[in-house]
């Protein structure tokens, strides 16, 4: 089985999904078709165990992450980790946690970057929601990413920047009356890099996150109200009548 996803990942890193098929893995591996079948009984089961095969040395990394005094720099590093992954193999994404029977690393994955959420305190609900919003958007914006290029991109006919010079001469032709927010990062767009982007964007997202947690740290601190005897209640305020040794009243 190492032997079979190992070459599953060069040949999807290589030539992407569309190239994968049990001939073409067989044919690397000097065997026949029925040699795969061995192992896997569908195409998406091996897709699903090579994108678990890859997330192995991603779990393994992000072990020195879990015992971080501040839990939410532990989130950074652990998703900070898995989009380097994800965005290395533009094939990976669409495989994550897909089918968590066949992807034990990934759904440690999904429980080790849960586990920091958990340190945080907040409801069952809160933590799933904090939990699958950061796996979503390292997970979706690796995908976006890896979408292949435009045609005159991958063609060679223009460089990246020349392309994207052109988006945003096509922008600022926009009447600007209709379009404030395209006309502002005209610049910004032409020149933004991917990865920054990513890194901007997760920033946002922890640190609405550590506010979220800082707020439920002073709800619960508003919960506990300490009792405070009064010896001397004063005239004002009832006092209990204390009752006679035998318990059948009040003293008069």
């Amino acid at each position: 089985m190492e032997a079979v996803l190992t070459e599953t990942v060069r040949l999807l890193d290589e030539a992407g999904e569309p190239a994968l098929t049990f001939r073409s893995l067989a044919a690397r591996l000097g065997g026949g078709v029925g040699s795969i079948y061995w192992y896997v009984q569908s195409k998406d089961e091996l897709l699903d165990r090579a994108a678990d095969h890859v997330l192995e040395s991603v779990l393994a990394d992000t072990e020195r992450f879990v015992d971080k005094d501040d839990p939410i720099d532990a989130i950074r590093g652990i998703a900070l980790a898995l989009f380097a992954a994800a965005d290395a193999r533009p094939w990976l994404s669409g495989y994550f946690l897909r089918n968590t029977g066949f992807q034990p690393n990934s759904l440690q994955l999904f429980e080790r970057m849960g586990g920091q959420v958990l340190r945080l305190r907040l409801t069952p609900r809160q933590s799933f929601d904090a939990t699958s919003a950061v796996i979503g958007f390292v997970i979706g914006l690796a995908a976006d990413i890896g979408q292949q290029p435009p045609a005159e991109v991958a063609a060679g006919d223009l460089t990246r920047d020349q392309y994207m010079a052109g988006v945003v001469e096509q922008w600022r032709a926009l009447d600007e009356t209709e379009f404030p927010f395209l006309h502002s990062i005209l610049d910004v767009f032409r020149t933004h890099d991917d990865v920054e982007q990513f890194r901007a964007g997760l920033d946002l997202l922890l640190d609405g996150l550590r506010r979220q947690a800082e707020r439920a740290r002073a709800e619960r601190a508003d919960e506990v109200v300490p009792t405070v005897l009064d010896p001397d209640p004063g005239p004002h305020r009832s006092r209990t009548r204390p009752h006679s040794p035998d318990g059948r009243g009040p003293r008069s």
